[in-house]
């Protein structure tokens, strides 16, 4: 399929190409470390592709960043943190698939609107709260992971439920970067079959449309690693989380 006949398959408006380029080339940001933007990410997505369409067309391009996160990250991952996390993981993108794959677009609308609410309260809670305290029970690390593989499935929105974890553990942050790297370049693998067989929100059209935005990712991820050796900016983080909670808003509501 050629780039016109992807024009005329999606029938996008030049305003919602440009809206895909943003969102792609904020991916390749977040990938490269600079946290707290996925959300805005499938926001926009979601806005273009409707909300369960759009997963499947962010996924493989998650999968490309997460290659170069893993390539550039790799020595700084901590898999302690990682086999902690995975098996809950697994268990809720089973669970989330089930659910996915029986409700209405318009409930799978409201549940991303809320997730999107919530962990943006509870980023703001962790945000200001002041405690050396790191959680070593596993409790809290079955509960962060499978929240985090529920999410994931039902709308790429693990990361605020992962960044709560890694923060929370006081990660540094390029081992905060490498290991949420490899867990979610494990997962969104575990994840694409379901959404290429099951829900079949990854097709031959998408993949299509993917391969014209993998440069900018590319460039998006490089872009981001020279932003995060010098990032420090507390102002910055409250922008998105924001900006976040705003665009959850309008999810949930229009």
């Amino acid at each position: 399929m050629n780039f016109s006949e992807i024009l005329e398959f999606y029938n996008l408006s030049s305003i919602q190409w440009a809206a895909i380029g943003i969102a792609v080339f904020l991916l390749g940001l977040s990938k490269a470390g600079i946290k707290g933007i996925g959300i805005i990410i499938v926001v926009i997505l979601a806005f273009v592709f409707g909300e369960k369409a759009s997963t499947g067309v962010l996924l493989p391009l998650l999968i490309v960043a997460d290659v170069f996160a893993v390539i550039y990250y790799n020595r700084h991952t901590r898999w302690s943190y990682i086999k902690k996390l995975m098996p809950w993981m697994i268990i809720g993108v089973l669970i989330a698939v089930w659910i996915g794959n029986y409700i209405a677009e318009i409930v799978f609308k409201r549940m991303m609107a809320i997730i999107i609410i919530g962990s943006v309260l509870i980023m703001f809670y962790t945000e200001y709260r002041k405690s050396n305290t790191i959680p070593t029970n596993k409790l809290f690390s079955g509960s962060a992971g499978f929240l985090a593989g529920f999410t994931t499935m039902i709308g790429n929105l693990a990361g605020p439920i992962s960044n709560i974890y890694f923060l929370a553990m006081r990660l540094p942050k390029n081992e905060f970067i490498g290991t949420a790297a490899w867990l979610f370049f494990i997962i969104n693998l575990f994840k694409l079959p379901f959404h290429f067989f099951v829900w079949e929100t990854v097709t031959w059209e998408s993949l299509a449309l993917n391969s014209i935005m993998i440069p900018m990712v590319i460039l998006g991820f490089f872009f981001g690693v020279k932003i995060v050796k010098r990032i420090s900016n507390l102002n910055y983080r409250r922008f998105i989380l924001i900006v976040t909670a705003i665009g959850g808003m309008i999810l949930l509501f229009r």
